[in-house]
């Protein structure tokens, strides 16, 4: 694991992305260039990085799938490393489960989920079997997950008041070319994003806090997975009444553990991703939930082996940071191999 002083930056910065390394010192009790200075370090060794992807409104207007592939004995992490080079392919992981590839999939329709699927996905070699299922509502995701290494009055003198807002969001071709910009560094200043997109950084500030305010960007800070307090992934699906989803799903999302909560269209109609200590913590926090959430039923239930792609960024075989693709989830899908 990461020393604890180093888990507690990457807490901090999970609790406000952007927020600049003087406040961000003085809330940990170090100096702003210790602060820095460790974070530099992080992100050089691909142990922890910032991203950003859209949110909130922008959500409600693309589609989200996942993915069940099946692929040919050896194939799998070919197959997976030509998928990690598309931009509508958010994150790739091999699992031990029902399917050797687990991938979450974003465009702007379900037509384009489908022409994915049918002329890119099934067409590529080494791919033997897909299925996909719809997800409908994304109740929780790992923007809100934490270290947990602050205490709370740290988080406190963290936390910033909420902008309010008015009116419909205005989103155009600057916005997107932000969110991709931020994507691969999300600290990167409003001077720098404005010399790179070629406009003002007055106009960069005000998109910027209009897009963070409206909650239609999400800037996350990752960790690499072997060096985290919880290093296992473990995806469950569940099946609930559909009069109980809402409520039950919002319980999940409370849960330290979680990491994901989303509804899909299936014979299980809810996907949970959580994020354990140990492979071993699957089977207590099943029975957690089986006593808390009598009506719950666990349809299926998958440990990843091994992350190759998170949210845009590449992942090595440590697990660490190894290159970015923009998320370009309004990008043309691309055609057959």
């Amino acid at each position: 694991m990461l020393s604890e002083s180093d888990l507690k930056l990457v807490d901090a910065l999970q609790t406000r992305p952007r927020a600049s390394w003087s406040v961000l010192g003085q809330a940990l009790g170090i100096g702003a260039v210790t602060a820095a200075r460790r974070w530099e370090t992080l992100v050089s060794r691909g142990q922890a990085w910032l991203t950003a992807y859209p949110g909130g409104e922008l959500v409600a207007q693309l589609a989200l799938a996942f993915v069940e592939i099946d692929c040919a004995s050896g194939a799998a992490v070919k197959v997976a490393r030509t998928l990690a080079a598309d931009p509508h392919v958010a994150t790739i992981e091999y699992v031990a489960g029902h399917c050797d590839l687990h991938i979450h999939l974003v465009a702007r329709s379900l037509r384009d989920i489908a022409d994915y699927v049918l002329h890119r996905l099934s067409a590529l070699p080494g791919v033997v079997g897909t299925r996909t299922v719809v997800s409908p509502r994304l109740f929780t995701e790992g923007s809100r997950w934490r270290v947990r290494a602050i205490s709370p009055g740290e988080r406190e003198a963290l936390v910033s008041p909420a902008s309010r807002t008015s009116g419909a969001l205005r989103f155009g071709e600057l916005d997107r070319a932000l969110i991709l910009a931020l994507g691969e560094d999300g600290r990167a200043s409003a001077a720098s994003l404005a010399v790179e997109l070629g406009v003002g950084a007055s106009t960069v500030r005000r998109r910027l806090d209009a897009l963070v305010a409206r909650g239609a960007v999400r800037l996350r800070c990752e960790i690499a997975r072997p060096l985290s307090p919880a290093p296992v992934t473990a995806m469950l699906w569940l099946r609930v009444p559909p009069d109980k989803l809402e409520t039950t799903a919002r319980s999940l999302a409370m849960l330290p553990e979680v990491r994901m909560c989303a509804a899909i269209s299936g014979a299980a109609n809810l996907m949970l991703v959580v994020w354990l200590g140990s492979q071993h913590d699957t089977v207590p926090l099943e029975s957690s939930l089986a006593a808390k959430l009598p009506w719950l039923e666990i349809v299926d239930r998958a440990v990843t082996l091994r992350g190759l792609k998170l949210m845009g960024h590449l992942l090595d075989d440590e697990g660490s940071a190894a290159g970015h693709v923009p998320l370009d989830f309004w990008a043309p899908v691309p055609g057959p191999p």
